[in-house]
């Protein structure tokens, strides 16, 4: 069993779309979970009908209930810049993710697959890998790939890694609390049939189940695991 989990996502909302069940469910089963953003989500934008500071504020706000009823320990925010962490030294990334790992050792990782369109998603998952290297004594034991609605299944063929997930969490249990969770960000949220709507989230959540004979699923790339 997870004792510990971190959640390194690069924007809020990603933990709900990628792993909300999961957290949920890992909570309910007693474990310690975390979930730190990595860059602000929110200054790539023009401006709308907020000043880009009071959108942040708004943003982080949403980060924090959603992470509530999934039932987090933490929430940690960083300030990398959105959509331009390919901007930052791949050096400067890793050494924050190492930060929180330091701090929470955990002994599970979770965070964003190597194939997605997102630019951000991309260099976190870089740095994850380089932070969680196998070296005598790190704490990290099982580290786990998620997929993002609207950046994971963008991918075109040969431009990335496909998402081939070989590891499922049935959360038929939780999807009503991911989906709540997911509610806190209703200004991020789309229109169906946009892949990151309220109804795009609750089909994949099925169809990830009914793929591995159970109502609802969160699927995964397992990246490496030590029993």
């Amino acid at each position: 069993m997870h004792k510990s989990i971190l959640v390194l996502a690069a924007h809020p909302d990603d933990e709900v779309l990628g792993c909300g069940g999961t957290i949920a469910k890992w909570v309910d089963a007693g474990a310690r979970v975390h979930v730190a953003f990595l860059a602000d989500g929110v200054y790539s934008r023009q401006v709308g009908s907020l000043p880009l500071q009071a959108e942040l504020l708004a943003r982080r706000a949403a980060a924090q209930k959603a992470c509530s009823i999934l039932g987090a320990q933490s929430v940690s925010f960083g300030d990398f810049p959105d959509n331009r962490m390919d901007t930052i030294s791949l050096l400067d990334v890793t050494q924050a993710v190492e930060a929180l790992i330091g701090d929470h050792k955990p002994d599970s990782v979770f965070t964003h697959h190597a194939g997605d369109v997102n630019i951000d998603h991309r260099r976190l998952h870089e740095a994850v890998v380089t932070a969680c290297r196998p070296q005598q004594g790190h704490p990290v034991k099982t580290l786990l790939c998620f997929e993002v609605a609207s950046s994971t299944e963008w991918q075109l063929p040969g431009s990335g890694p496909v998402f081939a997930p070989n590891w499922f969490v049935d959360i038929s249990a939780t999807l009503a609390r991911k989906l709540a969770a997911l509610e806190a960000y209703a200004a991020e949220l789309k229109a169906w049939p946009h892949p990151r709507s309220i109804q795009g989230v609750e089909h994949l959540a099925h169809w990830r189940g009914a793929t591995v004979g159970v109502d609802s699923a969160e699927a995964f790339v397992l990246g490496r695991q030590l029993a």
